[in-house]
């Protein structure tokens, strides 16, 4: 399992779209963040907070994520070596996870340079410091698990076709189902308990609750489900090739 981790994140890098991937979160975070006029920028809202980067960040991910996952098992079963993966001594389970954990890692690795955000936000802060450091730490842990979750969902959408073009396509749309297809759905029809009950149901609830700053359980619980839940259905898809 840990041979084909490595394998993963060393091939994603040997090509031009590792790279491609990090740069372009980066810009467009930053370009909202500190060069576009407007609500998002920093110096425009005269608060010295991260809000434009957990705010932007899910819609960019919403791209990048299935950018990164969609050719994990695509790539496999169109050029045919999935069939020679899965007659390795590894169980469908730890070859789900190994492409998993590499995806994710992929997507930290992204995040990791925008302490450099944050850094500079602490030396804008009047006086320097004055940032409320309890409510980035909750918003850094939410983007986490949300990019965590539309990895195991760009994992599964990618075993479910050999075209990675339609593996992005269902990525992406799987994702913003998730994100805001709940709390669509409940503006339409629902109002009251099932209206919220339909709410929670989707990610960007949760999401809301940890930026706040307050890590709960039930919060921690539904991503860590999701993800779960994902991560077996993409080994039942894989198991179901030796049907």
């Amino acid at each position: 399992m840990r041979v084909l981790f490595y394998k993963e994140i060393k091939e994603f890098f040997n090509s031009v779209t590792g790279y491609l991937v990090v740069i372009i979160f980066l810009l467009i975070n930053s370009m909202f963040m500190w060069i576009f006029k407007g609500g998002f920028n920093v110096f425009d809202i005269g608060f010295a907070n991260l809000d434009t980067l957990f705010i932007i960040s899910p819609w960019v991910f919403l791209f990048l994520v299935p950018a990164i996952t969609m050719n994990v098992f695509s790539g496999e079963i169109r050029t045919g070596t999935i069939e020679l993966l899965l007659t390795r001594p590894l169980s469908e389970l730890q070859i789900v996870m190994a492409k998993y954990l590499a995806s994710v890692i992929l997507v930290l690795i992204a995040l990791v340079p925008t302490l450099f955000y944050l850094v500079s936000i602490n030396y804008l802060a009047d006086p320097v410091g004055n940032v409320d450091y309890g409510a980035i730490f909750g918003s850094y842990i939410g983007l986490f698990f949300l990019a965590a979750i539309y990895s195991a969902i760009g994992v599964f959408a990618s075993s479910l076709t050999s075209n990675s073009v339609i593996a992005f396509l269902l990525s992406v749309l799987f994702c913003y189902v998730f994100f805001l297809g709940f709390d669509n759905l409940a503006q339409l029809t629902l109002s009251g308990k099932v209206s919220d009950f339909v709410i929670s149901l989707g990610i960007n609830d949760h999401y809301r609750s940890m930026s706040r700053g307050v890590i709960d359980t039930r919060d921690v619980i539904y991503f860590l489900s999701v993800i779960s839940i994902f991560i077996f259905l993409t080994k039942l898809r894989l198991e179901s090739r030796k049907w």
